[in-house]
């Protein structure tokens, strides 16, 4: 088969990898029906994350199962199925606890822009839908395997309650489905953090006014003076940068609530700074697993439609391309079909 290998700074290849088979006994084999470029494989893009050699690339995907390993119980050949980016029993205890990105059998997917793909534990890492997803909800399911996953998380872990008041620092599509899973939770109001009218529309609607929100300081500034000098309930950062982490902090009130989902590259804390800034921290890798039910159903049922965050969709083959329209800002997330 053929499938992405990034092989340095601004240099995807779509070329011959090797067709995955069954390893493990736990494994699954699935054809990709749909895969996409996720924000954090552009950290190794521009090179700003190191590579040992080339790397295939891909953690976002959903797909029909073709084959299964002989300890494999309770996912079936021709079962449509979602799976997190991070594989898990969700028997261990950090899985009971909710916390499968980080169960004791992890292991992180990264081989998935491509048409078939090996699942290890998939078990307890593939969720089936119900049913075959129809080409429309077909956007939209894929979402549930990392960004809507991840977007969720942020603003779980940020603890947005009914009549919340929330900032959302990061308006990629992270950013953007944490917006929608605000909404969801019952946020009275949100605020989105973002310079770019058209990302803007597509997370608050049309009536948006255009607003242009400035970064680190003049950005907290910006909704203090919003919030009457009181600061966000909850606060969603997902970028992972010194500024948008510092920000974030900044924005929320004494005793709120910031959730960090952007995988972070250069962010360090001062303890006193932190000390004195009085707000809860949670977050890190999103235990996407843990929300896939709900979010399945979610869209199968057409109450949300996180798919609309694609806003370009091209070939597989077109997997170069795709990094390029998303480093030059020129897509939000970019939907690849084998």
């Amino acid at each position: 088969m053929r499938g992405a290998v990034l092989y340095g700074p601004h240099d995807v290849r779509f070329e011959d990898r090797e067709t995955p088979d069954i390893i493990e006994p736990t494994d699954a084999i699935i054809r990709i029906a749909a895969t996409c470029v996720c924000g954090s494989d552009l950290w190794p893009y521009r090179g700003l994350q190191p590579l040992n050699g080339p790397t295939p690339m891909g953690h976002e995907y959903c797909g029909v199962v073709e084959e299964v390993g002989r300890a494999v119980r309770r996912i079936k050949p021709g079962q449509f199925v979602v799976g997190s980016f991070a594989t898990s029993d969700n028997t261990c205890p950090h899985c009971n606890f909710g916390y499968q990105s980080s169960c004791v059998k992890r292991e992180f997917i990264s081989r998935a822009q491509a048409p078939f793909l090996r699942v290890p534990q998939a078990d307890g890492t593939l969720v089936p839908t119900p049913g075959v997803p129809s080409p429309e909800q077909l956007a939209s399911i894929l979402t549930t395997s990392d960004v809507l996953g991840t977007g969720w998380f942020a603003a779980d872990a940020a603890n947005v309650k009914p009549g919340a008041t929330v900032a959302v620092v990061g308006d990629g599509a992270v950013g953007l489905l944490g917006i929608l899973s605000a909404r969801q939770m019952g946020a009275e109001r949100i605020i989105a953090m973002s310079r770019h009218e058209s990302r803007q529309k597509l997370a608050l609607g049309d009536n948006v006014g255009g607003a242009e929100f400035q970064r680190g300081d003049a950005g907290v500034a910006e909704i203090m003076d919003m919030t009457d000098g009181i600061g966000a309930d909850s606060v969603l950062e997902c970028v992972g940068t010194q500024q948008s982490m510092l920000q974030a902090i900044h924005a929320a009130r004494p005793g709120g609530y910031v959730s960090y989902v952007g995988v972070p590259h250069g962010v360090e804390l001062n303890g006193e700074e932190l000390f004195f800034a009085h707000v809860h921290l949670h977050g890190g890798p999103a235990p996407v697993r843990k929300y896939l039910p709900k979010l399945i159903d979610l869209v199968m049922s057409g109450a949300i439609t996180p798919g609309k965050v694609f806003d370009l969709t091209l070939p597989l083959e077109k997997v170069a391309d795709a990094y390029r329209a998303m480093d030059e800002r020129r897509a939000i997330k970019v939907l690849l079909q084998p």
